[in-house]
């Protein structure tokens, strides 16, 4: 009998040594192994404390939002789903596509970033915006004073679009400029910074003249680079241009200031369990 039930004991401590011998943290009663610390090391480019600490506060959020008992329905999920791809000239299928290519998800796995985006948006909403009251003229021209180099910025680019079927044979006229097929189509356009979606005029902002930007879906089911052809000189349109931008910007740093607070208050008080750090 004692030969079984130290068995018995031996085995139960190897199922236990084996279960927390890859947990880090333990934050109210959820695991964060050191695979995940490592993860989120090598996904956001940081050391392992700060990756330690974006988990525990995922964790928290997870946390209250079960709390809280905030939802998000598969409609909502939809709708943001629709406007993205609405954004980038995409039907939601081509946009479904260009995830798939760019960062390896499925449309489940995307829909469920989705899904928790705007579960964390809702549970913002409920701690900050509560919190927080839109700046007054005299804090959106200080903050204009303090980052007016930010909205400098060309007022067009002159660009040759190059569309493909085939990404293998258009990523070969980026890599040989020189290189024909009649398969490729060309298409040369003025694009006016103000009249182009942000995602596109950040892409080709960053993109040198003379220069192709990376390639990308064109929402017909092909792909495309938009190669700069001339940028023309930098302009200033003033703080009546941005000035909806400078209020987005200044809301979102409130809030965050609002939301690290509350959370930092939350984690003093929550059971975080530091079992191990990765070496």
């Amino acid at each position: 009998m004692r030969k079984v039930l130290f068995v018995l004991l031996f085995i139960t401590g190897l199922l236990e040594a084996k279960v927390y011998d890859g947990v880090a943290v333990v934050v109210k009663n959820e695991a964060i192994t050191l695979e995940d610390i490592k993860k989120e090391m090598s996904v956001s480019k940081v050391d392992a404390k700060k990756a330690t600490d974006a988990l525990i506060r995922q964790k928290l959020e997870a946390a209250e939002i079960k709390d809280r008992k905030i939802t998000v329905s598969s409609s909502e999920v939809y709708d943001d789903i629709k406007n993205l791809a609405s954004r980038n000239n995409m039907s939601i299928s081509d946009f479904y596509d260009a995830v798939r290519e760019s960062s390896g998800m499925s449309s489940t796995q995307f829909k469920e970033k989705i899904k928790q985006k705007l579960l964390s948006q809702k549970l913002y909403s409920a701690i900050a915006y509560s919190s927080i009251e839109e700046p007054s003229q005299e804090e959106i021209e200080e903050y204009y004073k303090l980052h007016q180099k930010e909205y400098m910025h060309p007022s067009s680019f002159t660009v040759v679009i190059y569309d493909a079927k085939s990404k293998a044979l258009l990523q070969e006229k980026v890599d040989n400029p020189m290189f024909y097929s009649p398969e490729i189509a060309t298409n040369e356009q003025v694009l006016p910074y103000d009249k182009i979606s942000p995602e596109l005029a950040s892409l080709l902002a960053q993109t040198p003249k003379h220069g192709f930007t990376p390639i990308v879906p064109n929402g017909k089911g092909g792909f495309m680079s938009f190669y700069i052809k001339s940028i023309t000189s930098a302009e200033e349109g003033g703080i009546e241009s941005v000035k909806n931008q400078i209020i987005n910007e200044i809301m979102a740093e409130k809030r965050e200031v609002v939301l690290s607070d509350y959370f930092a208050r939350l984690r003093d008080n929550a059971d975080i369990n530091v079992i191990r750090m990765p070496e």
